[in-house]
């Protein structure tokens, strides 16, 4: 498909023109009134800028393409996805550039997509927001690994410049176009720049993974966007002149790549399972296809529902902490009715998480007649000195519980929650962090909100 941006001579000058992907029909149809209203910026080299502004529409090629004032320029995601050896550092140069001119637009509504972004030899254009979102969305998306649709104003800029960056210096990019896509940019799911880039720059290692972090980290990020792509700025431009590529990577010892290498491996493990706790449900598939071990499960969980159903626990009398130490003290043991009885509207992930071990793990004991190895609680295990044999081990240890904000005689409390999650057959343990809202209803605290990060 042809680029959606280009340089076509209308009236006898060149312009820069803006594909719509619209025949004349769908423009009429389309209201594209407000391509013409939404001004463009050009940054220049004083720090100074001025707006682009559209002049009009032409049909070209059977679609119709608005057109304005001409600006020479390279696209950034292009020079960006083009980056290897040879033009790396055109494209560093470019895109120190583009977060520059953010820095001096401030918190303007110039879109963060760097397929919008034009640099220029002394300049750089952001094309009008709106008309650009149409074009790249006509030409097929343009620049969407470098964007995070959870994100605005500088934070969705600081995360396009952590991706770019990562994509230029690294040569891959932090989040592969595959088709959990999306899920991995929200989970934080990428493998951390000094471990994919031996050698890079401490520093700036620190600064990508910061950006790399926003959409997963929300409201929870020690830096905002400006600060993030203020550090960016200042290490590409160490003493006001812009580094080179090379210059961002030392040589590593022999034993610092084996540290590395070492340290990558029990990494994507590590994040492995906490990103896939279901395998330990998919491991045990063959137990839970046969008809017994399903007609089981069916009759365990009735039996639970309904136990549930008259003795359903509460969290009447509760302050709001110990209602978080309920909750978390129910992991270890596969409690998921207590687990309930605590939350109200938060996502129920972990609860779903711990019924399905708990059917698993009751299955397994009806299979083996009793004889087959139970959940080993983690808190039990770490106390014998965590070295059983063959462990099954899930559960939370280290729970620390820092109170935030709210109190107890208003309606809404907030609470921070870091803790070590541990998960059966691997022996392997994921450090959280939840931030916790609850909720007083009906006179009971009921956690009502958890956002997680996941280390």
């Amino acid at each position: 498909m042809p680029l959606s941006f280009s340089i076509l001579e209308i009236e006898g000058n060149p312009a820069l023109c803006f594909d719509t992907g619209l025949d004349s029909r769908s423009f009429a149809q389309a209201k594209f009134a407000q391509y013409f209203t939404e001004p463009g910026c050009i940054v220049l080299p004083d720090g100074s800028n001025e707006p682009w502004k559209a002049s009009g529409v032409i049909e070209e090629g059977g679609t119709m393409q608005i057109w304005g004032p001409l600006f020479r320029g390279e696209r950034l995601d292009l020079l960006v996805d083009s980056a290897d050896e040879e033009n790396r550092q055109q494209a560093l140069k470019a895109v120190t550039s583009w977060i520059r001119s953010k820095m001096l637009l401030g918190q303007t509504q110039s879109s963060p997509n760097p397929g919008a972004a034009f640099i220029g030899e002394n300049a750089v254009l952001f094309a009008p927001g709106t008309l650009a979102s149409r074009c790249l969305l006509a030409e097929g998306g343009g620049g969407n690994q470098y964007t995070s649709a959870d994100l605005e104003g500088m934070e969705a800029a600081a995360f396009c410049a952590g991706t770019m960056l990562y994509r230029i210096l690294i040569g891959v990019h932090p989040f592969p176009d595959t088709e959990n896509f999306y899920q991995d940019i929200r989970e934080g799911v990428f493998l951390p720049p000094h471990l994919a880039g031996p050698g890079l720059d401490e520093k700036l290692c620190t600064s990508l993974h910061a950006a790399l972090l926003l959409p997963a980290a929300g409201k929870q990020t020690e830096k905002n966007g400006t600060a993030i792509l203020g550090d960016l700025l200042n290490i590409l431009m160490s003493g006001g002149k812009e580094k080179t590529a090379a210059s961002f990577f030392r040589t590593l010892s022999e034993e610092e790549n084996a540290r590395l290498d070492k340290e990558k491996e029990r990494y994507l493990k590590k994040k492995n399972a906490a990103v896939k706790t279901t395998r330990f449900v998919t491991r045990n598939k063959a137990i839970l296809l046969g008809t017994a071990a399903a007609l089981l499960a069916a009759l365990l969980v009735t039996q639970s529902l309904l136990k549930s159903a008259a003795e359903r626990p509460s969290t009447k009398g509760m302050d709001s902490s110990t209602v978080i130490h309920r909750y978390y003290g129910a992991f270890d043991t596969l409690d998921h009715i207590l687990m309930e009885a605590c939350i109200k509207g938060a996502d129920k992930s972990d609860i779903n998480m711990t019924v399905n071990l708990f059917v698993i793990n009751r299955v397994r004991q009806a299979y083996e007649a009793g004889s087959g190895p139970s959940i080993v609680s983690a808190s039990e295990w770490k106390d014998k000195g965590g070295d059983l044999p063959a462990p099954n081990v899930f559960g939370i240890t280290d729970l620390a519980v820092e109170y935030l904000s709210g109190g107890e005689d208003e309606d809404q409390i907030r609470y921070l929650a870091r803790y070590t999650l541990w998960f059966p057959n691997e022996t392997l343990s994921i450090r959280r962090h939840d931030e916790l809202t609850l909720t007083r209803r009906r006179g009971n605290w009921r956690i009502t909100e958890i956002k997680r990060i996941v280390d």
